[in-house]
């Protein structure tokens, strides 16, 4: 079936204001200014003079500015739900534990262990015994922060919190499909910074797109990108004009596997909150479900039964539905067309896979496609959007041969009631995070994991003591722990400084006693034999 494109209305990169709408309404929101290369040179020259005084700030300094972030959050929740339902199309019940919560854990995270990993850091010396050695983290400067459209609200406090914990300035270039929450959102951070003592400018934002996100990866000193593989690659190439750093968060097509052993009740409440949640755009999504062929139809049958009592609506409209609209019209016509494009390679429809309320929103109907095999496009290609794909395997070779398959390598799950062999697939499976017996995204909210992908979803990491950490430069400092009343020099030789360092190299290295022992003698030798010449 042939999409038909030109129905497809939303932000126009051609002008200079961005129009906001609500997806599950189509209700105008208002405008927001796009932002010029000249604007974001001087947004990023503010954030540059702020970030100048800020790198100096104590760690208690930067706990308030958090703590005040926190306060407001949990004092305005409600206000925060409604927008990012209003502007993203999900279910308050979504923003309120998918935006939320996960905010309000990795504030508390941070204020509780960043000081703990940016602290300098004693290291050994080595064979020099005479030395201290310790690593400093400094801060990078002004970090840009390009990030989607699938959660507003969080997606902005990924990249802020630990970035001004670390002592950095951000400049966020938010989707222009949710330009209008992120534009409110903004003020949290001001309000913040205010009460803490500190430059507003610490948090900007800008506004566009691609010309508007260019010009920020031109200007900054490092990159926290989160979105398609298409848009990373344009970064990539940008930040490589001024070798900057970046951290990449990448595409998924996330395996779900569930053995015949398997508690297949907890396994279908995971698959089916993975898959429909936000209404499947979520990076992390269970994109593929793998369900061993034992147990394949009444899984199937469950999951049926389960879905076709959802409940699809204006998440705003005085109901609770279970799903609310999809964000933007474009990412409905891609699902729509990869449904078909699958259904005319032979996978079996079992429920939805059309587009209802048409009336009213950007709304496609919870999707169960049955009968998928690893060729097919829906297996291959970021879904991003509520299909519930089942996909039967024999063994856990084919299980790990099928989850392997894909060019991506975000998160996995695995269920089975044996650890054991849960655990066993787990490895084997090429991802930068699993879950056992668990929905994959869970990762996500245990602030000592880091986040991230391998192959095409991505490198580097956000979260954790290693998320932390990348917004910093790692300063490695050899200071004196003794004085010692000479230079160690290698110039200029002498007729046995070859002879020496061999000696002493054999002395120290060796894994054989007799070498050492030799070794020590000649060390001494040579040391008899300069003390005659001298």
């Amino acid at each position: 079936m042939e999409v038909q494109l030109s129905a497809i209305t939303g932000p126009n990169p051609n002008s200079d204001v961005i129009d906001c709408f609500e997806p599950a309404t189509r209700a105008v929101l208002g405008q927001v200014r796009v932002d010029s290369e000249n604007d974001v040179k001087e947004v990023v020259a503010r954030a540059r003079k702020a970030q100048s005084e800020w790198k100096h700030s104590s760690f208690a300094q930067r706990r308030k500015v958090l703590e005040n972030i926190l306060d407001y959050i949990l004092e305005h929740s409600d206000e925060i739900c409604e927008m990012v339902a209003r502007d993203a199309g999900k279910t308050r019940e979504n923003a309120l534990l998918g935006e939320v919560l996960p905010a309000c854990e990795k504030i508390r995270w941070t204020v509780k262990n960043g000081e703990r990993y940016l602290r300098d850091e004693k290291v050994s010396s080595g064979f020099m015994l005479h030395k201290n050695a310790r690593i400093e983290y400094h801060p990078r400067g002004v970090i840009g922060g390009i990030i989607p459209w699938n959660y507003p609200f969080q997606n902005m406090m990924m990249p802020v919190v630990p970035a001004l914990f670390a002592g950095n300035a951000v400049v966020l270039k938010p989707s222009e499909w949710v330009a209008w929450s992120s534009q409110q959102f903004v003020k949290i951070f001001h309000d913040a910074l205010k009460a803490a003592g500190a430059p507003i400018d610490l948090i900007q934002i800008v506004q566009g797109y691609g010309v508007t996100g260019s010009a920020l990866v031109r200007s900054v000193d490092g990159i926290i990108f989160i979105g398609s593989c298409g848009n990373g690659r344009r970064v990539i190439e940008a930040s490589a004009e001024r070798i900057i750093p970046v951290t990449m968060e990448l595409g998924g097509k996330d395996a779900f596997i569930v053995c015949e052993d398997a508690n297949i009740d907890q396994a279908l409440y995971a698959a089916i909150t993975g898959t429909f949640l936000n209404s499947g755009q979520n990076c992390i999504a269970s994109e593929r479900i793998l369900v061993h062929d034992k147990i394949y139809k009444q899984f199937e049958s469950m999951a049926t039964e389960t879905v076709n009592a959802f409940q699809q609506s204006n998440p705003l409209g005085g109901a609770r539905p279970d799903m609310g609209a999809m964000n933007t019209p474009i990412q409905l016509a891609l699902v729509e067309k990869l449904v078909n494009d699958s259904i005319a390679a032979g996978a079996r429809l079992v429920t939805g896979g059309k587009r209802v309320l048409t009336e009213q929103g950007e709304y496609y109907a919870p999707t169960i496609l049955a009968d998928v095999d690893p060729s097919m496009p829906i297996m291959q290609e970021e879904t991003f959007g509520p299909v519930l794909v089942l996909c039967r395997f024999h063994s856990d070779d084919e299980a790990v041969e099928i989850a392997n398959s894909t060019p991506f390598g975000l998160s996995n799950s695995v269920f089975s009631g044996s650890k054991a062999r849960a655990n066993a697939i787990a490895r084997r499976v090429e991802s930068g995070m699993c879950s056992i017996n668990e929905l994959g995204g869970m990762t996500y909210f245990v602030g000592d994991l880091p986040f991230g992908g391998v192959k095409q979803s991505g490198f580097g990491r956000i979260g954790g003591r290693d998320g932390l950490r990348s917004l910093c430069h790692a300063k490695a400092v050899l200071d004196e722990r003794i004085r010692l009343p000479f230079a160690f020099s290698m110039l200029p030789n002498n007729p046995n400084s070859y002879e020496t360092a061999s000696a002493a190299i054999r002395t120290v290295y060796s894994r054989k006693a007799g070498d050492k022992f030799s070794g020590l003698k000649d060390l001494m030798r040579l040391r008899r034999s300069k003390s005659k010449d001298s």
